[in-house]
């Protein structure tokens, strides 16, 4: 917290700074009144940051989580704009001490004494610099405000229609609709979107639903009132569900050991209640008019410093010679490092990501952040005959909104060719 608010200042400071600068040759009233509402805003903020941490210190219940998710959506808010400002700023800087590093070491060079800078007007032309950061400031500040309040609840729909020769005839045409990282906590006091949501997938009328994990952020009482609306969800062929990192408890601090595992099974318990026919590692027969294909379902795996519970030769075993396979496995890069090219799993099914819930995805332009982390971060993708589905998420964690990375329902179209 101290090092986050110290980040914070520095980044308040040279705003301000900027801001000054710009101000330069305005009245002394707007001066004061600026500096008066710049720190009174800032102070503000910083203080209540520091007054919600201390009172939800030990909390995690869901109407803390929001309160606190909310109060890290207002600080990007407020200081990404500020962060794009004062970079602006700095650029400008540079610029002029640059200039004058020029003019002296001209002025040296040619053995004359250095006088007041005949550059000063070049100089003053760098001021368009903090000019432009500031009006340029206004993009993030507002597509984040914007991804908050409608961003969150675009539900997109991304249909995709997969092609295997293999494939048993009697399920030419399955449709597969998957769901991942409901993050269940994060919607507290927005019931109605999620019921609409839900809507959206059985309006679909999928064969099979498929959940690739984090129903919740850390407890299984975050599903306290939702019960009723995810067991509205149905399909002919049934709804499964793994589990991902967050829903072992591994990131909430527990009494004890006992209890973490008491909220573990709870969490099973209350999925297995509303419907979900739970993969731990383990595997289904899906059968259709005589023939069957493979749903594999493996726990959690994923690089460092995330948990690998998962064990996929254990989930594996008993559908080895299935005519087709499909493995739920939260996090892609147990695709990347156990799945591709060394076994024959002909779909593997993911999430985690969020697509970092910001990015561009407009045409053939797709970036975002989460690429600096995860060679494969959203949609689809096909090695060697095997492909990958990497959903974008349902829900939010952190930042209470998305931005170029709407949350996504996918549903799958398996055809014979």
């Amino acid at each position: 917290m101290i090092a986050i608010l110290i980040i914070l200042l520095l980044i308040d400071l040279y705003a301000y700074k900027a801001m000054m600068h710009l101000l330069h040759h305005s009245t002394p009233f707007t001066r004061n009144l600026s500096r008066w509402m710049y720190w009174g805003i800032s102070l503000f903020f910083l203080a209540l940051i520091v007054s919600v941490f201390l009172s939800s210190t030990g909390q995690r219940d869901p109407k803390t989580t929001s309160r606190i998710f909310l109060l890290a959506g207002i600080m990007l808010a407020l200081y990404i704009p500020k962060l794009f400002f004062a970079i602006f700023h700095l650029t400008e800087d540079i610029g002029k001490l640059a200039a004058m590093g020029i003019h002296k070491l001209s002025a040296l060079v040619r053995g004359t004494e250095t006088h007041p800078d005949p550059s000063t007007e070049k100089i003053s032309r760098f001021k368009f610099l903090t000019q432009a950061g500031l009006i340029l400031a206004a993009i993030p500040f507002l597509s984040i405000i914007w991804g908050m309040v409608r961003g969150r609840f675009r539900f997109r729909i991304s249909h995709q229609k997969l092609a295997f020769p293999h494939l048993p005839e009697p399920f030419h045409g399955l449709k597969i609709v998957q769901i991942s990282d409901i993050h269940i906590g994060s919607f507290y006091g927005y019931k109605k979107k999620v019921k609409e949501a839900v809507e959206m997938i059985n309006a679909l009328e999928a064969d099979l639903i498929v959940f690739t994990g984090d129903m919740v952020n850390d407890l299984a009482e975050e599903l306290n009132g939702w019960e009723e609306i995810f067991s509205s969800l149905h399909a002919p062929l049934g709804k499964v569900s793994i589990l991902g990192n967050h829903d072992y408890g591994d990131y909430f601090r527990w009494d004890s050991e006992e209890a973490k595992r008491r909220n573990l099974q709870d969490l099973i318990r209350r999925q297995e209640a509303m419907g979900f026919r739970m993969l731990l590692n383990e595997s289904v027969k899906i059968e259709k008019n005589g023939s069957y294909l493979a749903l594999i379902g493996v726990e959690n795996w994923g690089k460092p410093p995330f948990a690998q519970y998962g064990d996929f030769r254990k989930a594996h075993e008993n559908v080895k010679d299935a005519p087709l396979k499909i493995l739920l496995s939260h996090d892609p890069t147990h695709w990347d490092a156990e799945i591709m090219g060394k076994t024959n799993v002909d779909l593997t099914l993911s999430g985690h990501t969020h697509g970092m819930q910001f990015g561009i995805e407009i045409g053939n332009v797709k970036w975002s952040p989460a690429q600096w982390k995860y060679p494969h971060w959203a949609g689809l993708y096909r090695e060697n005959g095997q492909y990958l589905y990497v959903n974008r998420g349902f829900g939010y964690i952190g930042y209470p909104g998305r931005v170029g990375i709407p949350p996504e329902i996918t549903i799958i179209e398996l055809i014979r060719g």
